[in-house]
């Protein structure tokens, strides 16, 4: 009974304040936990609704949350969309005065605040951390905790340091989050925070709403222009590798009518964040950026993402792509991948320490194998993520919609197999490829593999078509990566099982990107998303929004997201109460910006009644005598 009345009233706690009639996913039992007071380390999806799984607790427990977070920009973006929902939530960092520092810090001090955002920089200094020991702290999160890890894709020495920063505090319970987590990132995540008795909760890494694509790069600018159109009017980012393609691109994309601008770090500061902020409040309708944008970024209604240049691993993939359809809506991902943007990064990596490039390598080499692999897209991403996927076809990517020439590989696995048997599962894929393939390497002379019965059994097909099928067993678990040890194969449990009985093994031929023929029309596709709300009051909705949020000089989704007014235009509320139903709203942000919304609405209803009323007295009189009484 006990439980059955938290559970109702954290609902209804969810339903006032943020205007949610329901949790997503593991978001209840995370909050649960955090209630509960135990550490808790949550790995989400971008979109998935991180955010609310700290954000909530922080409204119920007493004092303040301390949320470490890596980019001013991404604590300016949730404070201001906490504040819409009418939750004081506050920022420290260097864009603040020494006055508003001193009316922050008293605020913290008298409990007025709720949620404090800071950077791990300034959790190091001295005074910040003296000033939070005089604060009631109700718990610390830790958001985009992969910073954390050296073998994560955007690893930041500062965050090395929080567990010692958080230690001066006091003994208190930590949140860490994060989207993108391989599990060799998460032990080292919970390692460096002393975090190994932590809760884990692992949601699925698939965004169902996504479809994922990759094209050969051939003809780019004309294939990027012609993708353009197909999204006209929609919101999109392009990622670039170099600051001088961003310009070239964005420059590109303007003479051809669309409204794009840049975003890179050689930009004048105040011009990149004017572009930013042009891009947010729908000023344009894309960014062309490097891998600097985005992770601030929360704009829910992002339709598709384009990498212009192959990225530096999945896990940036992942992360960069996941920026598209936050709002639950289609998203389309698009990569344009050549061999020559491999090779240009493999020189980057060049200078670097050696245990670095040699990981840097690795995350490469995952990157080519996603790219020219015919394994459904999806199984793909959520194996690399340690998630399996079972479904044969999710409909949802290229290699789907599209499938590659399949053939009987009964053969071909057994030799991969036996090769990482007969090599005691102590080596890497391209050693394992060089046994089968009977290569001279100094590496097979030197370990006397040249000797074993493998050797040599697959020298009928090239390196390409071993690393083919050597990926393929891993995606269907045959072979597993060792954790420990980066780049190692081992054989699982069912691999072992099918060596003892073999059984048929169907694998797809690779995508064949060094010779690229004549590019062929992509089929069509159904939207995963047909239009059931009214669409003129729907546009009538954005336009006011725009307005209201220019009004408030904040973006338009912090005001309402898209499925917020798609919601209107269906229901047609036209009632306080009315619209604090609908998903996404709130009395909070009723109060805030509801008046015009719902004037808006009945107008449109009353206008839209007497229409209805002129065309009935056109064929009966009477009705519509009685249809106008109605109305009023």
């Amino acid at each position: 009974m006990v439980v059955a009345e938290e559970k109702d009233e954290l609902k209804a706690k969810l339903k006032e304040i943020f205007g949610y009639g329901n949790f997503r996913g593991n978001q209840e039992v995370v909050i649960k936990n955090i209630l509960g007071g135990r550490n808790t380390f949550v790995i989400m999806p971008t979109g998935a609704g991180k955010s609310l799984c700290y954000q909530l607790p922080a409204m119920v427990k007493d004092g303040l949350a301390i949320v470490i977070s890596p980019l001013i920009a991404l604590m300016k973006n949730q404070v201001d969309q906490l504040n819409a929902y009418g939750i004081n939530a506050r920022f420290l960092n260097s864009t603040l005065s020494k006055g508003e520092i001193t009316r922050l810090k008293k605020d913290c001090v008298s409990g007025l605040v709720k949620l404090l955002y800071v950077a791990p920089e300034s959790l190091n200094k001295e005074e910040n951390i003296e000033f939070l020991q005089k604060v009631k702290v109700s718990f610390v999160a830790i958001d985009e905790a992969h910073c954390i890890s050296e073998w994560g894709h955007d690893f930041r020495p500062e965050y090395r340091k929080i567990k010692t920063m958080i230690a001066q505090l006091g003994d208190m319970n930590v949140i860490a989050l994060t989207a993108t987590a391989t599990p060799k990132v998460q032990l080292d995540i919970q390692k460096n925070l002393q975090m190994e008795e932590a809760d884990v909760f692992v949601s699925s890494f698939n965004r169902k709403n996504l479809f994922y694509e990759v094209r050969p790069k051939k003809e780019t600018k004309k294939q990027l222009i012609r993708f353009l159109k197909e999204h006209k009017g929609k919101s999109g980012i392009i990622y670039c590798l170099s600051r001088k393609k961003v310009e070239e691109i964005a420059q590109l994309i303007n003479v051809n009518g669309f409204k794009a601008a840049p975003y890179h770090a050689g930009l004048d500061p105040d011009v990149r964040m004017k572009n930013q902020d042009d891009f947010l409040n729908e000023e344009v309708d894309i960014i062309v950026a490097t891998i600097a944008f985005g992770m601030g970024i929360d704009k829910p209604d992002v339709r598709f993402v384009v990498h212009y240049d192959v990225p530096k691993s999945l896990e940036g993939y992942y992360q960069e792509t996941g920026r598209g359809g936050r709002d639950g809506l289609e998203g389309h991902c698009l990569m344009f991948y050549s061999h020559n943007d491999l090779n240009k990064l493999e020189k980057f990596n060049k200078d670097k320490a050696v245990q670095e490039r040699e990981n840097a390598r690795v995350l490469l080499q995952e990157m080519e194998f996603y790219a020219e692999s015919p394994v459904c897209r999806r199984k793909q991403l959520l194996h690399y993520f340690g998630e399996e996927y079972k479904e044969n076809n999710c409909g949802m990517c290229d290699n789907c919609t599209n499938p590659r020439e399949r053939f009987d590989g009964t053969e071909y696995v057994t030799i991969a197999l036996e090769a990482a048997k007969q090599t005691n599962e102590r080596f890497t894929l391209a050693h394992l490829v060089n046994v089968i393939r009977g290569t001279e390497d100094e590496y097979v002379k030197s370990y006397g593999h040249f000797s074993l019965a493998v050797y040599g059994k697959g020298d009928q097909q090239d390196a390409e078509f071993w690393k083919s099928v050597i990926r393929q067993a891993l995606i269907y678990q045959y072979l597993e990566k060792d954790i420990e040890n980066i780049g190692v194969l081992k054989i699982t449990s069912k691999g072992r099982a099918f060596l003892k009985k073999p059984h048929p093994v169907e694998l797809a031929r690779d995508h064949d990107f060094t010779t690229v023929g004549d590019e062929e029309e992509s089929p069509d596709r159904v939207p995963a998303n047909s239009k059931s709300y009214d669409e003129k009051l729907f546009e009538m909705l954005k336009v006011l929004r725009k307005k209201v949020a220019k009004d408030k000089d904040l973006p338009p989704y912090v005001i309402f997201q898209d499925p917020s007014l798609e919601e209107m235009a269906t229901t047609y509320p036209t009632t306080k109460e009315e619209l604090a139903s609908v998903n996404g709203v709130g009395m909070g942000k009723v109060n805030k910006f509801g008046k015009e919304f719902l004037d808006l609405i009945q107008t449109y209803v009353e206008e839209e009644a007497g229409q209805c009323i002129a065309q009935f007295s056109l064929a009966d009189p009477g009705r519509a005598e009685q249809e106008e009484r109605a109305v009023r």
